[in-house]
């Protein structure tokens, strides 16, 4: 695996760990702490934007079966852990643990509270246009003080992307959400690393969707439980039937028998 998640994370004064399931050096960090480490690299304006993927089991069995997704995992700057199940094997194979699941429907929510208090903002690109532009007036209403700079919906073509950066890197925003679904929003994000200028660009697959409602989030004790998966998979079964049979259990044996 490229070294770039190998390394450890600092949160005041704290050195993060690393563990690995599958492809995924994933970091040992809590939602609060990934909170942090945004609003520190947004003060501090790194050099390029660091990419942030996360980790379930649709991505550990992509990765393990598609060769090209399984090299863009190994070019993260962080990666964390957007599975649950992840989080309650690290602890129970008594390897590095990770403190809590941070899901990226959660994590949306965690940055617009925090940041909301800062000058930083975001800018969101990703969905259709309708959920789009209603995810912004959600986000926009759940915390009135949130800066949006900018948002774009996920349907363009390869030759708008230079605009699309160029628009993203004019709104001055700290943080790029980008929801275009795997691994596409991973080749986005790699294929214009270099001429990004947010602090963070993090993959959030369908977060807007959440956001607005389209989508449902499952009970808090299906989520505490890492079940998750079956009230997306009772909610939108076309969607998520063939997903989940082939990728729930092959995502299992791979965090059960690769790990470390």
């Amino acid at each position: 695996m490229n070294n770039r998640t190998n390394g450890s994370a600092r949160v005041m004064g704290t050195d993060l760990k690393h563990v690995r399931f599958g492809d995924f050096s994933i970091l040992c960090a809590s939602r609060q702490d990934l909170v942090d480490l945004a609003l520190e690299d947004c003060s501090a304006r790194p050099l390029r934007t660091k990419v942030v993927f996360d980790a379930n089991g649709h991505a550990l069995s992509l990765a393990k079966t598609n060769p090209a997704f399984r090299k863009m995992i190994g070019q993260a700057d962080i990666i964390h852990a957007d599975g649950g199940f992840l989080v309650t094997l690290s602890k129970r194979l008594n390897l590095n643990p990770i403190p809590e699941r941070s899901a990226t429907t959660d994590m949306l929510h965690d940055f617009a509270s925090a940041f909301q208090a800062t000058p930083h903002s975001f800018y969101l690109l990703g969905s259709e246009e309708r959920v789009n532009a209603g995810c912004a007036a959600e986000l926009k209403a759940m915390y009135p003080h949130l800066k949006i700079a900018g948002r774009r919906n996920g349907f363009f073509s390869a030759d708008e992307e230079q605009r699309i950066v160029d628009d993203i890197n004019a709104s001055g925003a700290d943080v790029l959400w980008v929801g275009l679904g795997k691994p596409k929003e991973q080749e986005f994000c790699l294929r214009w690393r270099d001429q990004l200028k947010p602090a963070w660009t993090v993959t959030c697959g369908g977060c807007f969707n959440y956001v607005t409602g389209d989508y449902a989030r499952a009970p808090s004790w299906m989520q505490q439980a890492n079940i998750e998966w079956i009230h997306r998979l009772g909610t939108r079964p076309k969607e998520m039937l063939g997903r989940y049979l082939k990728t729930t259990p092959h995502a299992l044996w791979i965090a059960l028998t690769d790990n470390s």
